[in-house]
């Protein structure tokens, strides 16, 4: 278990530009004991905690067995030998983890799992407009709700999706729920000269919507020689300016790799968090911007979530639904397999 000290070191590098994100002694002293029995219940109940990026550094770095992006934690949910899986992220997260593991405990600590993107689209929806587009394969982001997943052909991350766009075998293509991402990926094809048909629904994440292509121009000015980092659920005239667009784990190995000191990151900002603490050395301009529903997660709620798991933490899905949405995800695994090989 981490002490104190191993704590304080971790944290106090970081600054991303709230009171939330800076880290005194004193208050890794005063948390320390919600870790350690965090860490005593987690070797009872045989439990891993799989922490995406974005949640609070104290999580990453004080209980958290494994981080990184959507598609690096599934992998690892698939072929974890844990009996119970605690996903502190949001809601499509731990789902995707129950998808895999129908036989685990998978429980979600988090009181708001919310995701504006998961959030905008229904089952519903999906059937409607699989009777509009009856020809097309549906591509689904990750960031959607099990129920969806199990309505659509393949789901896609930000790591894969414009491998696995490009290697469907269909040209016609229905992309949901992220209409960013599908103008990212229509772009990145065509640079390629690759002609695919493909519609989308009208999606975007709250947070990565919000920057806009002046925020570059302005840090570019007082920093000439920044290393811009964008996420592919921006807006296209952001990923236009990019020097790098990738998911959050390759954004992590692209500042690993650089031999550049100056970087710029245009997504939520607890990958700013890591790559401060990970990489103190270097420097990371920019504002800070939050995802409220990522950030809602606690180290109480995962203390409690493990001591004593309230029903609506506990991840149910029908068969049916759980099969049809396995079906999907497996397909996401043989794509990006295949692509990668």
């Amino acid at each position: 278990m981490i002490t104190v000290e191993q704590l304080y070191e971790k944290l106090k590098p970081i600054r991303v530009g709230s009171p939330l994100c800076e880290f005194t002694l004193e208050h890794c002293q005063k948390i320390h004991p919600v870790i350690a029995r965090i860490e005593e219940l987690k070797q009872k109940e045989n439990a891993i905690i799989l922490a995406h990026n974005y949640v609070a550094p104290e999580i990453l770095y004080g209980v958290a067995d494994h981080t990184g992006d959507s598609y690096g934690l599934a992998k690892i949910a698939r072929d974890s030998d844990a009996e119970v899986i605690v996903f502190p992220a949001v809601r499509f997260m731990a789902e995707t983890a129950k998808i895999l593991n129908p036989h685990k405990t998978v429980i979600d600590p988090n009181p708001d799992g919310g995701c504006s993107l998961a959030d905008g689209i229904s089952a519903i929806d999906v059937r409607r407009l699989r009777k509009q587009f009856p020809d097309h394969t549906f591509v689904c982001y990750i960031n959607t709700t099990a129920e969806v997943k199990a309505l659509c052909d393949v789901c896609v991350t930000s790591s894969n999706v414009y491998h696995i766009v490009e290697t469907i075998d269909n040209d016609n293509i229905y992309f949901l729920p992220d209409k960013l991402m599908a103008m990212n990926v229509i772009q990145y094809l065509q640079d390629r000269g690759i002609k695919k048909n493909i519609s989308w629904y009208d999606g975007t994440c709250y947070v990565h919507e919000e920057y806009g292509p002046d925020a570059i121009d302005f840090i570019r000015t007082g920093n000439p020689n920044v290393d811009v980092l964008v996420h592919p659920e921006c807006q296209p005239a952001v990923v236009e300016k990019a020097d790098y667009v990738g998911s959050t784990t390759s954004m992590l190995n692209h500042v690993r790799e650089s031999s550049g000191d100056t970087f710029f990151l245009l997504t939520e900002c607890g990958l700013t968090g890591i790559l401060q603490s990970e990489f103190p050395e270097k420097r990371f301009v920019g504002s800070c911007t939050m995802c409220k529903y990522m950030k809602a997660n606690s180290l109480q709620d995962v203390l409690q979530a493990l001591e004593n798991p309230r029903p609506d933490q506990i991840i149910e899905l029908s068969p049916e639904v759980r099969q049809n949405a396995l079906r999907c995800v497996e397909r996401m695994f043989e794509y990006a397999e295949k692509t990668s090989s």
